[in-house]
């Protein structure tokens, strides 16, 4: 990965970092957004959604490239579907009636 690229995200990742200390907005609960929610409460909701951008972008643009190369070449099992190893159900496990599984 590129040195400004590097620094360019860790300096997003520090940014958010540092806004998620919002501690103005501690003892306060208006003004109220859109008329009923405290503004602490909407401050989070704005952060929560700019981690996920973040997330967005560094998945985009941090992502090892090295690990898609490798799953691409494994081959994919399709998913266990509960019927067991030969193909067949899971056996029915009888117990007595009104004796409940612990």
């Amino acid at each position: 990965m590129k040195t400004a690229k590097l620094l360019l995200l860790t300096a997003l990742i520090a940014t958010v970092y540092l806004l998620h200390q919002d501690s103005w907005n501690w003892h306060k609960a208006e003004p109220l957004v859109f008329g009923f929610l405290p503004i602490g409460l909407a401050y989070h909701a704005g952060y929560s959604i700019l981690a996920a951008i973040l997330m967005g972008v560094l998945v985009k643009f941090a992502w090892p490239k090295d690990l898609e190369e490798l799953s691409a070449r494994r081959p994919v099992s399709p998913p266990d579907s509960g019927t067991g190893k030969s193909g067949q159900p899971p056996a029915r496990v009888d117990r007595p009636e009104g004796k409940e599984a612990a």
